[in-house]
């Protein structure tokens, strides 16, 4: 009986719509996370009367068949881009991207990583580096004797030295656009890799055409809409259940059929 594969396809389908859902709402305070979307496809058919085909010697046609579906598929897990609320944290290094781009971070492998997590600090050796240490490209190193940090809107960061009235500047952050965002590739701890599908990096400073802005002493917050995601949660629990009591109807037609003699 073909019920039962096919309800078994669509209950594996709705495990993995409420996984997905379950990693949103887990990752609803991570900063710079960007909540994910399931998308599903159905199977092969199978044709018991093939559309089109002959039906008489005299040449008459098929006007629509007879296909039966095998179940459903996950077809891919999307990442939605939304840009996510700003918050405020008066900590100088804390750094947030209004619109377009990410951040660069150095690997210890020696790879380049993309993140919107701004949270970051300073090195033993003065260098700007992320919560877990990873280098932030360029590479900017802050003076010992900088008395405070200043980034502007295009990423440009301005130490003003003890002694002396004008500031210096110390680097400039650049952010990397893609041609395709959704095609990176998630590595966890708030990094994104690029893929053949995600395309090169396009660097360029915060403002040009393409590329938002900087905002010093902000963070982005996750994007993950809790009440859309407690709704789709109820949704994806009912196909769960509705796909279950296919199996349940199933497994009472096959137990009447062993029952016949």
């Amino acid at each position: 009986m073909r019920a039962l594969q096919i309800a078994g396809t669509g209950m594996m389908a709705q495990q993995t719509n409420v996984e997905v859902i379950s990693n949103n709402i887990a990752n609803m305070s991570t900063t710079g996370y960007k909540r994910r979307r399931a998308e599903f496809a159905d199977l092969l058919y199978q044709n018991v009367r093939r559309v089109g085909s002959q039906s008489s010697e005299t040449g008459s046609v098929l006007p629509s068949g007879a296909q039966l579906g095998l179940g459903v598929k996950t077809s891919a897990i999307y990442r939605i881009g939304e840009q996510g609320s700003l918050q405020q944290t008066e900590n100088r290094f804390d750094l947030a991207i209004r619109g377009n781009g990410f951040f660069q971070v150095q690997l210890p492998s020696g790879e380049i990583a993309y993140t919107r997590d701004g949270t970051f600090g300073l090195s033993a050796e003065g260098q700007v580096v992320t919560a877990e240490g990873f280098l932030v490209l360029p590479g900017i190193s802050i003076p010992a004797a900088a008395v405070d940090v200043t980034i502007n809107a295009a990423g440009e960061v301005l130490a003003k030295l003890d002694g002396q009235v004008n500031p210096q500047n110390v680097g400039q952050i650049q952010t990397a656009i893609f041609a395709n965002e959704a095609g990176l590739e998630a590595m966890g701890e708030n990094l994104l890799l690029a893929t053949p599908a995600s395309g090169q990096a396009q660097l360029a400073a915060p403002g040009q055409p393409g590329h938002g802005q900087m905002l010093q002493g902000f963070v982005e917050n996750s994007n993950v809409n809790v009440v859309q995601e407690i709704t789709n949660l109820i949704t994806a629990q009912r196909a769960y259940e509705m796909n279950s009591k296919v199996i349940t109807a199933s497994d009472e037609m096959l137990s009447t059929l062993s029952r016949m003699r």
